[in-house]
Parts: structure tokens; sequence; C-alpha cells
């Protein structure tokens, strides 16, 4: 418990220090856009900045500072104290969604560095000597990707840093395994440990969108529940922004894509895997998920009634079919055809033990022929039109043992 207590303090020190220095930071960028080189106010202001700069280089050890919508994290943890930190989305905008420091730059280094910043936020070309970065020095920064190979102008490309959300996602895939066997165990849902595996698939997410899937390949059979979890939580996320949805929209939307299916942790693995076609009984028992689901986020969490709502209506079609079916017909919520339409698209290209996975193109089109019937025609064609856009979506799909 000593060792979980230190770590949590480290963490915590990490985030105080963090807050303490992108403060004074926005404070610095904003007196730079009032001052000249020189002047008083603003070198103050740069001198409290790099102050803060070198209290946090140790605490950082290593970790970098992550600028995602209206999130700063510091390694893969938000910091609570600039939630919603108006500098953020700014640096994101600019370039800048990623920040590390190798060490304590020079002030010197750091001005420039901050120089190079405001002109980056201002959109203004960067031609002031204050504002041009070092080659190869200790700060390194540019846009979060999937598999960086580029770094902003203050460094070689060899050096990127690295996403959170790495390829193959091994830390969130063990995470969505552990949250599951707690709920299998009757244990609370850790609604923490789901929205650091969601904002971690945000960051990916962002760095090119052309990655956006697959995010995770399946490899074995027996890992489907927790792949296909991780990629419509993505799907969902990407959706909802494609639909130019509110930010917590955003973010709502991926923790119900993530628990979607938790309903299928009451459902026995050789019903979930056989290799045939489901007896009768089999189906009732498979049938039952989204219920079941349901029940189990209403009984362990209360700050989850979206997805307590999504997990129950993401097997129903627009028309009334699906399952389960409503005593009285009766529209879903907007974020349960979002799902539903990510759900069936993933599903679809993964291989199962009973069929082969579908082509991209044979799926595109049956969500386009399905709109209307089984699928929200807005949300439906809205996902046909995400998927266009994105043409360079690697789309080949790995059965067991593949890589």
């Amino acid at each position: 418990m000593s060792g979980s207590g230190d770590a949590d303090r480290v963490r915590r020190d990490a985030g105080e220090a963090a807050a303490a220095f992108l403060l004074a930071a926005g404070q610095a960028l904003s007196s730079m856009g009032l001052y000249g080189e020189g002047h008083p106010a603003r070198e103050k202001a740069v001198d409290l900045a790099y102050e803060r700069l070198d209290d946090l280089v140790p605490a950082l050890a290593g970790r970098p500072l992550t600028f995602l919508d209206d999130d700063v994290l510091v390694g893969d943890r938000p910091v609570p104290e600039l939630r919603a930190w108006g500098w953020a989305p700014r640096l994101a905008a600019a370039g800048v969604q990623r920040l590390e420091f190798d060490s304590l730059p020079s002030r010197e280094e750091f001005a420039a560095f901050l120089g190079l910043i405001r002109d980056r936020t201002a959109g203004q070309s960067t031609t002031s000597a204050e504002s041009r970065p070092t080659a190869g020095g200790p700060i390194r920064w540019g846009a979060v990707t999937v598999a960086s190979d580029s770094r902003g102008d203050g460094g070689d490309a060899d050096d990127a840093p690295s996403t959170a959300g790495r390829p193959g996602l091994d830390e969130e895939a063990d995470a969505v395994r552990w949250i599951h066997a707690e709920l299998a165990a009757g244990g609370r849902l850790p609604l923490a440990e789901a929205e650091t595996v969601v904002r971690s698939l945000a960051v990916a997410m962002h760095g090119d969108r052309r990655l956006m899937v697959p995010l995770l390949r399946l490899r074995r059979f027996d890992e489907y529940t927790t792949t296909h979890s991780l990629n419509v939580s993505v799907l969902s996320m990407s959706l909802a922004e494609h639909l130019a949805l509110p930010h917590a929209d955003v973010r709502a939307f991926g923790v119900a894509g993530l628990l979607h299916d938790i309903g299928k942790i009451r459902v026995p693995e050789e019903i979930l895997n056989k290799p045939g076609k489901l007896t009768d009984a089999e189906r009732e028992v498979m049938n039952r998920h989204p219920e079941e689901g349901a029940r189990l986020i209403l009984e362990r969490e209360d700050d989850l009634d979206l997805a307590a709502v999504v997990a129950y209506e993401h097997h129903i079609m627009i028309d009334g079919g699906g399952y389960p079916a409503f005593h009285y017909h009766r529209p879903c919520h907007h974020g349960s055809h979002v799902v539903h339409v990510c759900d069936v698209y993933d599903a679809l290209r993964t291989r199962r033990p009973y069929r082969d996975a579908w082509p991209a193109e044979r799926i595109l089109a049956y969500l386009g022929e399905r709109a209307g019937s089984e699928f929200h025609p807005e949300i439906a064609h809205a996902f046909l039109a995400m998927m266009a856009e994105r043409e360079a979506v690697d789309m080949t799909l790995t059965g067991p043992g593949g890589s």
C-alpha cells in the first residue's frame, strides 16, 4: 500500500507543478502579446514561468504534457486544476498537442520557445530572433500521433515523442479486461479507469485521423470483447466529432462505446465464441446482454445514465426491430444510434469463429442500404461520409495468430 501511496503522491505533485507552470506560461504568452521584447512586464512574466519550469522538469520525470481539447494530461493522468484551461485548445490547434522536456532548457531557449508558441497561436510567421527555436534543444513538442514520425520545428523526427495511445494499446486493453473482471466479480464499475482509457484513445485518434482504425487488431478470438470495445469507443468519438457534437458529448459517447457490450460478461464463453449457429436457447442468452449491461452499469455507477441507455438500446433498429423489444415504440437516444452503426461496422470487419470478416466495401454498402430501416439515416450517412474522408484507413484484418 505504501508503494501505491507514494505513486499517487508523485502523480499529485507532478500535476500541481504542471498547473503552476502552465498557468504562469499562459500569463507569459499573454504578456508577449501586449509588450515588445525587453519590456520589464514581459521579462518578469517569462522569469516567473521559467522558475515554475525549474520546479516542473524533475517532477515530470520524463513524462509528457498533452493538450487535448479541454484536458491537460501529465503522462496519462488529467490535471483537474487545468480543466478548461483556455490555452489548451489554442496550443492543440497550433500543432502543440504534446510537450516534453529532456532537461531544463536555458532561460534563452525557453524564451525562444514561448516566442515560437506565441507566433503559432496567433497565426503569425516566426520571424523574430526570440521566437526562433534552437535545433536539437531540450524542448520537444509536436502533434500526438499513432505512429509518431514528426515533431515540431525544434528537433529531429527520429526523437519525436511517442503517442500515449501507441500502436497495440496494450495498457488500454489490459485496463478494459480489468474493468470487465471487476464487474464480473461483483465490484463497482471503475469509472475513473474507463474515462482514462477513453482519454488515451482520444489522444491516439487525434494524431493522424487517417489512422483512426484499426487502433487494435484482433489476434485471438477470446480478445474480441476487449478489442471491439476499444474500437467502438474510438469510432463513436470520431463520428460524434464528425457530427460537430459538443466536446462533452464526444467524451460521453466514447465511454458509452467502451461499455456498450459490458453485459457480455454475463454470457458464457462457449456461447460468445461458438463456431457454429447458436441454438434458440443460446440466442436467448446472447440477446439478454443489452439488458444485463444496462443493469450492471446502473447498479454499479450513479453517473453513467447515458452509458446505461446506450448499452440497452444499441441493438434496437430505427424501424423498431432488433432487441430488446420495446412494449411501445419510441425513439432511441442519439448516442445509441451513433454507437449502433459503429458497433455493426467493427463487428463485421472482424473475423469471428462463425464467419470471416467482411471487406470494407461490403460493410459500407450494407450500412448505406440499411440506412432508414436498421440505422438512423442521418447517422449512417454521416458515418459513410466520415469513412470516405479517410481513404488511407488501413482496413486489413488479422485473424488468430496474426500481427
